[in-house]
Order: structure tokens, then C-alpha cells, then sequence
């Protein structure tokens, strides 16, 4: 599983470096040193402000991902549609470099205003990129929101 957090930056050409821990998760644990980036779920931080991030899914992970949101009978067509344009179109099969870089295509580095500073976290089963702005604001909606049911897994 990935876990995490690494701060570091991006470069002028949407080029920034996945942590060796992370890849080596994702290569030992998933088996295949492929996977997809794209747009996260927006995250409502407060005062109606929402932030976004950007995901990376390891290769076969997405794959099953897709298959659930095809399946899925939870959905209306138009949230299906919806999910598609927001985060499954965008999605790009995608592989570090021999340095362990990856290039952030423009439309995602926009959608997730990544500018310089950025903050990548091992999330489980995939992992998340923020601006550290934006980071700090989820981060800080996330320990308002913690459910008190979470003891009951042992924390």
C-alpha cells in the first residue's frame, strides 16, 4: 500500500518526482510500473471554497476502477456522465522516467493549480497530489472530519 507524504515541486515543464518509496510500492505491490493520472473528486474545505488534487492509480487498479463505475447501478446516468468527464476522460496512462519523474500534462496541472510548491501522498491503494496550499486546507477539513466510528479499527 502507499503511504506518505512528500513534499517537492513541479518544474516549469509540469515535470515533478515520484517518491522512490512510492515507486517501488508500485511496482513490488501492484506488480507493473504503469499507472494513470488524472483530476480528483473536489473536496469541499469550507466557506464554499473547494480544493482538487490529482490522483494516480496504479495500472490495474484503474482498470477495475472503471469496470466498478460501468457497473455501478448507485449512479444516475447524468453522475455517471459526470464522473466520466471529471475524472475518468482526463485520465493518461503514464510511467516514471529513469530519474523517477513524471510529466503532469497541462490540463491536469491546471485542474489541480499545481505551480511550484506540491505536496504527493501515499493514499492505500493510490496516490494523491496537491498544491501545498490546497493540502493544507484539505488536510485541515479531514481532522474536523474524522468519524468518531474510526476507534473502532483500533487508532
Amino acid at each position: 500500500m502507499f503511504r506518505g507524504v512528500f513534499e517537492t515541486t513541479i518544474d516549469a515543464k509540469g515535470r515533478t518526482s515520484l517518491p522512490a518509496r512510492l515507486r517501488e510500492t508500485l511496482t513490488q505491490t501492484f506488480g507493473d510500473e504503469r499507472f494513470f493520472i488524472t483530476n480528483s473528486v473536489p473536496v469541499k474545505v469550507g466557506d464554499g471554497e473547494v480544493c482538487s488534487g490529482l490522483l494516480i492509480y496504479p495500472h490495474k487498479e484503474w482498470l477495475l476502477f472503471e469496470e466498478r463505475l460501468l457497473n455501478d447501478t448507485r449512479f444516475t446516468s447524468l453522475q455517471r456522465d459526470n464522473i466520466i468527464r471529471k475524472i475518468v476522460s482526463p485520465a493518461l496512462p503514464c510511467t516514471a522516467d529513469k530519474l523517477g519523474r513524471v510529466l503532469v500534462p497541462p490540463n491536469l496541472r491546471r485542474s489541480a493549480a499545481l505551480e511550484r510548491d506540491l505536496v504527493i501522498v501515499g493514499a492505500l491503494k493510490k496516490i494523491e497530489i496537491w498544491n501545498l496550499a490546497a493540502w493544507e486546507k484539505v488536510l485541515a477539513q479531514a481532522e474536523n472530519n474524522i468519524p468518531d466510528d474510526t476507534l473502532d479499527l483500533g487508532l
